[in-house]
C-alpha cells in the first residue's frame, strides 16, 4: 500500500466498471483498485468508530477478504445507487455481525488482502478533524476523490512533457484570482504574463471537468451529478 494517495495514481478508481470487473475470480487487478483507493476512508471510519489502531487494521484488512472471499460485491451494481454507500452500509453490517475473534487471533497467520501502512494511516488520522463516524468516511471519500482528479490531472501534464508547469501551477487551483502571482508564476514557467494566466485559467477549467466526470463516474446512471458534485463540495467545505 502507497504512502499515500497522492503519490500513486489512482486512475479512475471508482468507476464502476472496476467495481463489476471486481466480481470476477480473474480480477484480483481491479479487487486492488478498489482497496487502494478505500481502504484508508474505511480505516478512518473504522477508527473513528471507537477501535484502536492495532484492530482497526484488522478489521479494515478482514473486510477486504471477506469481501472477496464472501463475494460480497455480488450485490453492488450501479442499478443500486452509489458505491460509497454500498461500500460503508457493507462496513457497518460486518462491524455488527461478523468480527467475531480478538484482534490477537486474526494477527498472524491469517491471509492479508490488503496490506495497510498502518504507520502512515495513523499520521493521517492523527490530523484528522473531530467528525463522527459517518461523517468521517464521507469526507475521506470526498477527498480520495479530490486526490484522484488531482493525480489524473497531472498525468495528463506529464504526458505533455509539463510536470514542471503541474508543480508551478498546482497551487493556483486553491487560490483566489486575486491573489496569484501572474508575474512570478510566469517567471517560473517561462511565459509572458499573459500566457500564465491563461495557463492557470485551463488548469482550473480542466480540473472541474475532472473533477465531474470522477463524481459521475461512481453514480448509476440517471442521478444527478449537480447534486453529487454540491454534495461533495459541501462535504469537503463542512471543515
Amino acid at each position: 500500500m502507497p504512502a499515500s494517495p497522492s503519490h500513486s495514481p489512482l486512475f479512475a478508481t471508482t468507476r464502476w466498471s472496476v467495481v463489476l470487473a471486481a466480481k470476477h475470480q480473474d480480477s484480483q487487478q481491479a479487487m486492488e483498485t478498489l482497496c487502494r483507493a478505500y481502504w484508508y476512508p474505511l480505516y478512518a471510519y473504522v477508527r473513528r468508530d471507537g477501535h484502536t489502531p492495532h484492530d482497526a487494521q484488522d478489521l479494515t484488512q478482514e473486510f477486504f477478504a471477506r469481501l472477496v472471499e464472501k463475494d460480497w460485491l455480488r450485490a453492488a451494481g450501479p442499478e443500486h445507487g452509489r458505491f460509497r454507500t454500498f461500500l460503508l452500509v457493507a462496513m457497518k453490517r460486518f462491524l455488527i455481525n461478523e468480527w467475531h475473534k480478538s484482534s490477537s487471533q486474526k494477527r498472524g497467520g491469517h491471509i492479508t488482502h490488503v496490506p495497510l501502512d498502518a504507520e502512515d494511516a495513523e499520521r493521517r488520522f492523527a490530523s484528522e478533524p473531530d467528525l463522527a463516524p459517518d461523517a468521517m468516511f464521507e469526507r475521506r471519500w470526498a477527498m480520495t476523490l479530490l486526490e484522484q482528479t488531482l493525480n489524473s490531472l497531472e498525468a495528463e501534464f506529464a504526458a505533455s512533457s509539463k510536470a514542471g508547469d503541474f508543480q508551478a501551477l498546482k497551487h493556483c487551483l486553491t487560490l483566489d484570482r486575486g491573489s496569484i502571482s501572474y508575474p512570478e508564476l510566469a517567471a517560473q514557467i517561462g511565459c509572458s504574463e499573459g500566457a500564465a494566466r491563461v495557463a492557470v485559467h485551463r488548469m482550473r477549467k480542466r480540473f472541474r471537468e475532472l473533477f465531474r466526470t470522477s463524481i459521475a463516474s461512481t453514480l448509476a446512471e440517471g442521478e444527478d451529478v449537480d447534486m453529487e458534485l454540491q454534495h461533495v463540495v459541501a462535504v469537503l467545505s463542512s471543515v
